[in-house]
């Protein structure tokens, strides 16, 4: 019974968050959410123990805030399909 109220309340704090985010900021939880949730299926896939999904759901966060953005000269990193990634202009 406790498992409703604990998802109503990450729901509401979810799109309390995100009304608040510019669209930079928008990019990088989604990002982060992406890379999280991979690390987590990945940890998972490969029956890794608790300790490594929590770390591997990290890693994959960190990794989907950095990763395919460069803000200095405003560039994004594009997958080609075939495993190699190309650069353009956002």
């Amino acid at each position: 019974m406790m498992k409703i109220p604990a998802i109503a309340l990450a729901c509401t704090a979810a799109l309390t968050l995100a009304g608040c985010l510019s669209p930079y900021e928008e990019r990088q939880a989604g990002g982060a959410l992406i890379g999280g949730g991979l690390g987590f299926l990945t940890a998972k896939a490969f029956d890794a123990n608790s300790n490594w999904v929590v770390v591997s759901t990290l890693a994959g966060a960190a990794a989907g805030t950095l990763v395919a953005r460069n803000t200095a000269d405003n560039t994004c990193a594009y997958a080609t399909g075939d495993g190699r990634y190309r650069s353009g202009p956002c």
